[in-house]
């Protein structure tokens, strides 16, 4: 098998087992069985080399990540995490994972690159203020796909950012793509979080992410002692993972922006 051929030529060591495992939309994703009887995760896709330095920048922080083995033009090979899942009972544990997370911080809001979800580009270029970020790079790049009306409820609301989002809150370090299936635990503890869409902005992203389809209980987000107003904010946040869903997987999802963009005035 090509892939099996071209990983074990990278990590130096033989491959006897390749199987398919669920990845996201920018990659094709392999466990490797290693002839030493080891495992390893392997990634093909064109943006591997922007993921492998995101996971190398979010190990830096001491957050819990698969290790970078190596990375050479479409593949990236990862250490291989045994877990039980998402959050389950790591709540507590996690709320620390991002204390350290978020305290690594940024000169400006954004990334040095773009990135993607599937078809959907994420546009990381640096802005001035946070309001601007959001609505520029993160809300208004949906509207030539969105029905008129719909269109215009977030050019509305993108608009009236400045009075909602801080100008300048600080420029965390996120995942930025930070829902439940990204996060693996093993008991009470994050075995790691995977999948990064990394880039400097408000904390308060990455916990409206985890409110998408997950429930995290309210000590968690005591724990993560947010600035006063961070309930009113979270579906400003949420609406952007709701567009990303609403162009890649179609209508279904419509229900969820509407939700955001009432619950905001809008």
């Amino acid at each position: 098998m090509i892939i099996a051929d071209a990983a074990a030529r990278l990590a130096g060591t033989p491959v006897s087992g390749v199987q398919a495992v669920h990845g996201g939309d920018l990659s094709a994703v392999w466990r490797l069985d290693l002839a030493d009887g080891a495992r390893m995760i392997a990634k093909q896709g064109a943006l591997v080399a922007t993921e492998a330095s995101m996971l190398k920048a979010m190990a830096a922080t001491d957050a819990p990540v698969p290790a970078v083995i190596d990375c050479e033009g479409d593949l990236l090979l990862m250490e291989w995490i045994d877990s039980d899942g998402g959050p389950g009972q790591a709540w507590d544990e996690l709320a620390q994972v991002l204390a350290c997370l978020h305290g690594a911080q940024g000169g400006s809001y954004g990334w040095a690159e773009d990135y993607a979800f599937g078809e959907v580009t994420i546009a990381n270029a640096p802005a001035d203020d946070w309001p601007t970020f959001w609505a520029e790079r993160r809300l208004l790049p949906f509207i030539a796909d969105l029905p008129a009306g719909l269109g215009a409820r977030i050019e509305e609301l993108a608009r009236a950012l400045p009075d909602l989002l801080p100008r300048q809150p600080c420029a965390s370090l996120l995942h930025g793509d930070l829902w439940g299936g990204n996060v693996l635990s093993s008991g009470t503890r994050v075995a790691a979080l995977i999948d990064p869409a990394c880039y400097h902005g408000d904390r308060e992203v990455d916990a409206a992410m985890l409110t998408l389809f997950d429930h995290p209980p309210t000590r968690f987000f005591d724990a993560l002692d947010l600035d006063a107003g961070w309930r009113e904010r979270q579906p400003a946040y949420r609406l952007w993972p709701l567009l990303v869903h609403l162009r890649l997987f179609g209508g279904h999802y419509r229900r969820g922006v509407e939700a955001c963009l009432s619950e905001l005035g809008h």
